[in-house]
């Protein structure tokens, strides 16, 4: 149950105009739709730039839970390949200097 905000009339919940004295009610609902797909996209992009990734997890973690998830996932796929990256490098380097002696 409602009322009229300008004569106090009981009117429908639904009601966009009184029918008493004709005055818009404004009970326009907008909900916006959050498109929260959890795309691939989020996650490469965040593997690509991992500082984005936490930046779109911190800002999507309520709002957007499958999107965050996917920026997240990409986050932390990239900062594990750059580690195991940084390993294999300097275990690479320190073979060639014991081999060649540099």
């Amino acid at each position: 149950m409602a009322y009229c905000r300008k004569c106090g009339e009981i009117i429908d919940d639904e009601a966009v105009f009184c029918p008493k004295c004709g005055v818009q009610q404004n009970m326009v609902r907008t909900e916006r739709e959050v498109n929260d797909d959890g795309s691939v996209l989020w996650a490469i992009i965040a593997f690509l730039i991992p500082v984005v990734g936490i930046i779109l997890w911190a800002a999507w973690h309520d709002e957007k839970p499958k999107c965050s998830k996917m920026a997240a996932y990409g986050t932390i796929i990239s900062l594990v390949v750059g580690a195991v990256a940084f390993i294999v490098t300097f275990v690479w380097l320190g073979s060639f200097h014991i081999h060649y002696g540099y």
